[in-house]
């Protein structure tokens, strides 16, 4: 198994999956000479993703798709409404249309809806090799009722968008401050740390906070939020990474190498 992340921020977002058979996207950002080279650092063919698997239809996480599909010719998989958002999947045929489960092999993947400002948003607890991912991210809340479904994840990969003091005093205009802040805007590091604090367990190995804003956050935030609220909570702070806009960052993989340098220079910060 190897879960890497290729590009995660508001200019674009990708995230890589593979199993022993199969290899997956989460979202297709940016362009496809950057996920063609990601992949490519991480000896990966873009050839060979057979999966792109659609969150929702924001620019940043959709920008690469059509080009992609047609170079490489993967499945996309899309809810009915973001097939209806984006009108060159109509003339695609390897389109398919899922509501709740996604299966792929034996991966399962099962989708939860979310609160953004767009026609269907959707998040994903994914089910590989006895292993639970949970990806989350572009969502102004996380309802409770999903917390039993996303409890003790080895993996939460969870948006950590913004520093609300930052955001507030801050030079974006104020419909874009409050659109951040509303429910179906962004979470907070607050938010973030908070929710992690409810779902992380014993079974939980890594963290890795997505969607940073370059202008209203950053790593060291991450961590002294996050961090703090941990040790209000008296609860233990598994490995926590960020990821970045223009570089790979690992999570994970079969040999746990892919992020050993930013394990080793994050654990550093925290501890």
């Amino acid at each position: 198994m190897k879960i890497v992340v290729l590009a995660s921020g508001s200019e674009g977002n990708c995230t890589f999956f593979s199993s022993q058979n199969h290899k997956i996207l989460i979202d297709l950002g940016k362009n496809t000479k950057y996920i063609k080279e990601k992949l490519s650092e991480i000896n990966e063919d873009a050839k060979d993703i057979e999966a792109i698997i659609i969150s929702h239809t924001h620019d940043d996480h959709v920008s690469a798709l059509p080009v992609f599909i047609k170079k490489y010719h993967p499945k996309v998989y899309v809810t009915e409404k973001q097939y209806l958002d984006l009108d060159y999947l109509k003339q695609y045929d390897n389109v398919v249309i899922y509501e709740e489960d996604i299966y792929i092999d034996n991966i399962k993947i099962k989708s939860i809806k979310t609160s953004h400002d767009v026609t269907d948003s959707r998040n994903f607890i994914i089910n590989m090799e006895q292993k639970k991912i949970v990806h989350l991210t572009d969502t102004g809340y996380l309802h409770q009722k999903y917390f039993p479904l996303l409890k003790n994840s080895n993996y939460y990969l969870i948006e950590s968008n913004h520093d609300i003091e930052l955001l507030l005093n801050g030079h974006y205009p104020k419909w874009l401050k409050q659109r951040i802040l509303g429910t179906q805007g962004h979470l907070s590091n607050k938010d973030s740390s908070f929710y992690l604090t409810k779902l992380v367990g014993e079974e939980t190995e890594k963290i890795i906070c997505l969607h940073l804003s370059k202008d209203n956050n950053s790593e060291e935030k991450v961590f002294e939020t996050i961090k703090e609220t941990f040790a209000n909570y008296e609860l233990q702070l598994p490995t926590v990474i960020c990821a970045k806009q223009n570089e790979v960052t690992g999570v994970c993989d079969d040999k746990d190498t892919v992020c050993w340098e930013d394990k080793r220079r994050i654990s550093q910060k925290i501890n």
